[in-house]
């Protein structure tokens, strides 16, 4: 038996709106890119930064989340898979692209900003799987923390 995985996770931002259209059988699906961006000090010592763009495609459920709620600039968090298509274009030409198929976008901003920390799940086809902020467990500010509070 062979054991793989193909799971990918990504939080950045949109680059452009959503395209979102209708395959011949009614199908919706969206496509949007998504840049991350990584950072490191190089060996003299000078910050370094590098930016990733990711080609991504959403169906049904979560191409209406990202049709009604997804915009350039927003931060996202991107779960799914790689899936590599190909295609002949007009000149005959063998053309392959690379996408992450989305199984899970979580919307990072507060609604109108480009970032946050704000929760809003688009699970397609069932319930979300990570608590709301609302519903999280949060300290009233007059309550103090005792350090057995701490479990580690």
């Amino acid at each position: 038996m062979s054991n793989s995985l193909n799971k990918v996770q990504i939080i950045g931002n949109l680059t452009a709106e959503p395209e979102v259209r209708e395959t011949p059988n009614g199908q919706k699906v969206a496509t949007f890119s998504v840049a991350t961006n990584r950072k490191w000090k190089d060996a003299s010592g000078m910050l370094q930064e590098e930016v990733e763009y990711h080609n991504c495609v959403a169906w049904r459920g979560l191409a209406d989340i990202a049709e009604q709620y997804m915009h350039k600039g927003k931060k996202v968090y991107i779960e799914g898979y790689l899936k590599t298509r190909s295609w002949d274009d007009t000149a005959g030409v063998k053309r392959y692209k690379t996408e992450i198929v989305s199984d899970n976008i979580i919307l990072l901003g507060a609604p109108g900003e480009g970032n946050g920390n704000s929760y809003a799940p688009a699970m397609e086809d069932r319930a979300p799987s990570a608590p709301t902020e609302s519903k999280r467990a949060k300290p009233k500010p007059e309550e103090e923390i005792s350090i057995d509070d701490i479990p580690f």
